[in-house]
């Protein structure tokens, strides 16, 4: 384009400024035209999600329904592998541990014959170097000496030699013996020789990564092999302590990164990443539960060095969630502790990985209860319960955002009938999510301010417990009890429980088959029962068995309040009624006594409310009343909760198997046994006389052969 003309140029410099400064007014009037355009939208989709036509807004809630996918794991945090390094410290060429090997070498060589000739050559080279270190003279007379005679020999070999002679020993690998391995124990433990400790930690890396591929030194046995083990997973922390001048074993993370800039930190730490990582590679190599146990105790004591090298320590963390989730036993309490410890000594900045972890860890294997111990389950839960009150403010969080997870999945099945919601709430790992939570609360209520998740906790149990009133979740119905008489004896809130454990007195046996099922439900490892169980006498059993306990364990936290006669007014009335309808003498008997004991009681705090003189009003007076009462060990209510929950821990630790019960014949079988046993007797009277007839036979030819 070429140039503007002189009437163009005069006509912009006119025309173009104004043209300019329009266009900018009109490009501010369209922004804001855009804004309130968008604010208008935004409103609009805001008053549609306020619950037009008194619709419930949790209906609009998206619902996540897998558990373990509410805390994903942080792709951040990358657990680096192994460098392109073999691993192995560098040792020094003319050391006194290559002395050892080529004595060791020569030493195998030798003959029982020589041995003692052998021992009187090390004493002389021993007096020897005394005599270097006595002498400075002589040892630059042996100095001359040696390189005289070095000049000499290196006229006698040739370049091809020389060459076979470096391959050779680039090829032959090291061979470790047990003389050897106790020669750099001895010189570690008693000089601190920092090169027989690096000899020692090749060694122990050699025998972690042992197998046909490793390049390193060659173990000769097994006793060598177990030799190196046990001496670096036993010594190696406090060799290491004693080489960074560490003299409290509760060294803190803080005194720890002190040393960092040190001359002695930069010396130590190759030998401590060099021990660190080969014992985290012998955790994913051994299967052998007690080698297990003893590497993670001993590493465990060396946790506050994994806080200088952050990806050996999510490497660790990775290794030691599956050793406590499926090992069960030592391992599974060794791997708990160690878990802990990361928390604690490391801080709280490992709290998410540890958590997020153990707790997808814990929903993974309470998909299926039927394989699973339910004691392991309950280590699992405790364990992660004491791992979440290390850092109480962070799991609260988590604890809230699992809760409204739960509560979302709840709302989705009441209102809308989802059926995956449905399956989802009667699950085991939707239990134990809710499990976890009511004993974290539990435990931590005095810690913490709890109360909004105590009273979401309560809430969605008890929606549980509505939304499956009938018979076939019996299991299920019992365990929110349970949750709701255990968040209540800790926060010292009164809940009440007693509607749901009558309602369950309420379920009746059909009259067509009353009898006892020969097959057994465990009520620990199944949320839903079987058909065929509602109909039998067992199940009532059950029930009347699971209402005793239940109703004793609500009743002995309010037994010795001054309101306990109101607290048992209906559940009373209620149990009396089903002890006159009810007609299997076993049951009313069970029954009975419940009633007999709650009685006693209520006259008991009746009396003794009658002799006070202060009004409900008086807080401090109602907490005081009959403190000393509840402390003796004799009252009769304490004796009967312990003998009632005495045996509803035997029957859980020693379950019987169900009688057989042994069907009488019917009549037709009756008739069918007798035609039986006649025809049985017709024909062996037939073969009675058919036997007769022929020996008669025989007689007559007899006697006509006689005559």
């Amino acid at each position: 384009m070429g140039k503007l003309g002189k009437k163009a140029r005069k006509f912009a410099k006119k025309n173009l400024p104004a043209v300019l400064k329009q266009r900018r007014k009109n490009k501010i009037v369209f922004k804001r035209d855009l804004k309130s355009r968008k604010d208008v939208v935004e409103k609009k989709v805001v008053k549609t999600t306020e619950l037009p036509n008194g619709r419930d807004s949790e209906k609009e809630v998206p619902m996540i329904t897998s558990l373990d996918a509410l805390f994903p794991e942080d792709d951040k945090v990358m657990v680096q592998g192994d460098s392109d390094s073999d691993g192995y410290l560098l040792e020094d060429p003319g050391s006194e541990n290559d002395a050892i090997l080529e004595d060791d070498k020569d030493k195998r060589t030798l003959s029982t014959h020589n041995q003692m000739v052998y021992e009187e050559l090390v004493a002389q080279k021993k007096s020897l170097d005394k005599l270097k270190k006595k002498d400075p003279k002589f040892v630059k007379f042996l100095d001359n000496y040696n390189e005289d005679e070095l000049s000499q020999d290196e006229g006698m070999y040739s370049d091809e030699d020389e060459d076979l002679m470096v391959s050779a020993a680039t090829t032959n690998r090291k061979v470790l013996t047990c003389s050897v391995i106790n020669m750099w124990r001895k010189l570690v433990t008693e000089e601190h020789s920092e090169s027989a400790l690096i000899s020692l930690l090749n060694a122990y890396r050699a025998a972690c990564h042992f197998g046909p591929e490793e390049t390193g030194p060659r173990i000769q046995d097994s006793e060598t092999f177990c030799s190196i083990y046990t001496f670096m997973l036993s010594e190696a922390d406090n060799i290491f302590r004693v080489l960074l001048k560490i003299s409290s074993p509760n060294c803190t993370k803080e005194a720890l990164l002190e040393l960092k800039n040190t001359s002695r930190w930069k010396k130590v730490k190759p030998m401590i990443k060099s021990y660190l990582r080969s014992t985290l590679f012998l955790l994913k190599q051994v299967t052998d539960s007690e080698i297990l146990v003893f590497s993670i105790t001993r590493l465990r004591a060396s946790i506050v060095f994994f806080s200088a090298f952050p990806s050996l320590l999510s490497r660790l963390i990775q290794i030691i969630v599956p050793f406590w989730a499926t090992g069960g036993g030592t391992l599974s309490v060794c791997s708990s502790l160690v878990l802990q410890d990361v928390v604690s000594v490391c801080g709280s900045s490992y709290f998410d990985t540890c958590f997020i972890k153990t707790y997808r860890a814990y929903i993974a294997r309470c998909r299926t209860m039927e394989t699973v111990d339910p004691k392991h389950i309950e280590f699992l839960r405790d364990s992660l319960v004491s791992l979440c009150s290390l850092d109480l403010d962070k799991s609260c969080n988590k604890a809230l955002v699992s809760i409204q997870q739960l509560a979302n999945i709840l709302s989705h099945a009441r209102h809308k009938g989802n059926k995956e919601a449905i399956k989802k709430i009667y699950s085991w790992q939707y239990s134990q999510c809710i499990d976890i939570w009511v004993f974290f609360i539990a435990t931590n209520v005095n810690e913490c301010d709890v109360q909004s998740l105590l009273y979401m906790i309560i809430q969605l149990i008890n929606g549980i417990a509505y939304l499956f009133p009938g018979p076939r979740y019996f299991p299920l119905r019992i365990r929110c009890i349970q949750w709701l008489n255990k968040l209540s004896s800790s926060c010292g809130i009164f809940i009440p429980v007693a509607s749901f454990v009558l309602d369950m007195l309420e379920y009746k046996v059909s009259k067509e088959s009353g009898g006892k099922s020969r097959k057994a439900v465990s009520l620990a490892s199944s949320l839903k029962l079987p058909k065929f169980w509602l109909k039998s006498q067992n199940f009532m059993e059950q029930c009347v068995n699971s209402t005793v306990e239940l109703l004793v364990a609500h009743f002995i936290q309010w037994s010795y309040h001054i309101s306990f006669p109101e607290v048992a007014s209906i559940p009373l009335i209620r149990i009396r009624k089903f002890h006159e309808d009810t007609a299997v003498e076993s049951l009313k008997r069970v029954v009975k006594r419940l009633m007999d004991q709650v009685e006693q009681n209520v006259e008991f705090v009746q009396k003794k409310r009658e002799d006070v003189a202060f009004s409900p009003k008086d807080r401090e007076s109602v907490d005081l009343f009959l403190q000393f009462e509840k402390g003796t060990v004799n009252a009769p209510f304490i004796q009967y909760y312990k003998s009632v929950i005495e045996k509803a821990t035997s029957k859980i630790t020693s379950p019987q198997e169900p009688k057989r019960v042994k069907r009488k014949k019917t009549q037709n079988a009756v008739n069918n046994v007798d035609k039986f046993n006649k025809k049985v007797i017709n024909v062996e009277k037939s073969h009675t006389i058919a036997a007769n007839g022929e020996a008669k036979r025989k007689v007559k030819k007899r006697r006509i052969a006689e005559k």
